[in-house]
């Protein structure tokens, strides 16, 4: 179909026979922002402000007579079930779509959250059984959420929509640890107190799953279809040395939620909300600000600016000395994990063709588990015997990680998958009457192209 010579990309669009799915995923065809994203956006809003007060799940353990050490392995062995169950979840979404699991995760994590109300003893299994449900709970519902969100963008703002989708997060985080504070901020804590930690958090998850209903209102499960092994997938389609900066990003990320709350106990810092309402902020502003930069500079310079940012947060924490002072670590984690987080799960998930997208997801966030799963034991164990031998315990561990980042940085850079860039494909020059379609065509040819490299 020639359009008239002049004519607006727009009317040229709609006289070409676009494919369904393109439709579908085109923003021309239908918001981005619409009534189904702000409905998943307030589902992640419920549970971040669950997760946020969790992020006293160490006084939990203080109160059952645990040290910094049992918090370790508490909080890495969840990592186990997380990471177990991401491969998994990532083939169920696929096949049966992100509705049924994203509901039967919330509805889990409830029953999680409840759970820990029976719990006596920190030696005993099952803390250890709750901690990994919770986790697995939590993988299910962002690996889910995340699909769903992602799967209604074009590739070129996938980083965009992740990152718009995780501002949600930074609110819930603002929210939950000053209520945390609130609940729990006096000099000693009482078993009462964490108990009202649960009960509320899952309060907020009963909310969540009612947002996520209305998000996923009306979605369809995908068509049967035969489908690979999962192992062939991830041996075709793995995304090399993202799958290391996702692995380390678990392990700074996951700092600050374990054990920000020991060691400003170590200062003599009684709260500790200032730090995450400076690090919400600044990560809400940061993707706000940068959500258009990966599409306009690519995505691995941005995620080695991330990268340079949390290393400089290790050290940053170094001149903490008042609960003030934790404006300057709250604002460089802040940047630091803005960027770096949708710039690395879209990286990953570009890796994989459409139809295995939910696969792609929740094997980066397996990463990221991962790292957590690896960083936390490791941490509580520096800070322990670091500590036992009379060494400053919270600084070598700060160092320790930071020269993590410096190496993995190095290795992503100097990998032969990021020093190569693909050459343009020299394209003839369109006749003028074709001129303005030149955007549709180029959709309609990177859309074939796809399809032609991800057939197995």
């Amino acid at each position: 179909m020639i359009c008239p010579s002049g004519s607006p990309s727009k009317a040229c669009e709609d006289r070409l026979p676009l494919p369904a799915i393109h439709r579908r995923r085109d923003p021309a065809h239908g918001a981005l922002y619409g009534p189904s994203f702000w409905h998943a956006y307030a589902s992640n809003l419920m549970v971040m402000i669950a997760v946020a007060l969790l992020y006293r799940y160490a006084d939990f353990v203080t109160v059952l007579g645990g040290s910094e050490l049992h918090l370790g392995w508490i909080v890495g062995i969840g990592m186990v079930g997380s990471l177990a169950g991401r491969l998994l979840l990532g083939s169920v979404i696929d096949s049966r779509g992100a509705r049924s699991v994203w509901l039967a995760a919330l509805i889990l994590l409830i029953v999680c959250c409840l759970g820990h109300l029976v719990v006596a003893d920190y030696r005993g299994p099952t803390i250890y059984v709750l901690r990994i449900l919770y986790c697995c709970s939590l993988a299910g519902i962002f690996g889910a959420s995340m699909t769903f969100v992602a799967g209604r963008a074009p590739m070129t703002r996938m980083a965009e929509m992740l990152g718009m989708l995780g501002t949600s997060g930074f609110i819930g985080a603002i929210v939950g640890t000053q209520l945390g504070d609130v609940l729990c901020g006096t000099a000693t804590i009482s078993r009462f107190q964490t108990d009202l930690l649960f009960v509320i958090s899952a309060a907020f998850g009963v909310a969540g799953l009612g947002f996520a209903w209305l998000a996923t209102r009306g979605q369809r499960a995908p068509a049967p279809r035969r489908r690979p092994p999962i192992v062939w997938i991830l041996r075709r389609y793995q995304p090399g040395t993202v799958l290391l900066v996702g692995a380390v990003l678990g392990v700074g990320a996951g700092l600050p939620a374990t054990f920000l709350r020991t060691y400003a106990a170590d200062l003599g810092i009684a709260r500790i909300g200032l730090f995450f309402l400076v690090y919400s902020l600044t990560a809400i502003v940061t993707r706000v600000v940068t959500r258009r930069l990966p599409e306009r500079f690519g995505l691995r310079p941005m995620i080695l600016v991330g990268m340079a940012f949390l290393l400089l947060s290790q050290f940053v924490f170094l001149v903490v000395w008042n609960e003030w002072s934790l404006i300057f670590p709250g604002f460089t984690y802040g940047v630091g994990h803005a960027i770096l987080f949708p710039t690395t799960v879209a990286l990953g998930t570009a890796a994989f063709p459409n139809r295995y997208r939910g696969l792609g997801t929740t094997v980066m966030l397996a990463a990221y588990d991962f790292g957590q799963l690896i960083g936390a034991p490791t941490a509580g164990w520096i800070v322990h015997s670091s500590t036992s031998v009379g060494l400053p315990g919270y600084p070598i561990m700060f160092c320790t990680v930071g020269a993590m980042f410096a190496v993995v940085g190095a290795v992503f850079v100097l990998s032969p998958s990021t020093q190569r860039r693909r050459q343009p494909v020299p394209t003839a020059p369109l006749p003028a009457p074709l001129a303005s379609c030149r955007p549709v065509i180029e959709k309609e040819k990177a859309e074939v192209e796809e399809r032609l490299s991800s057939a197995p």
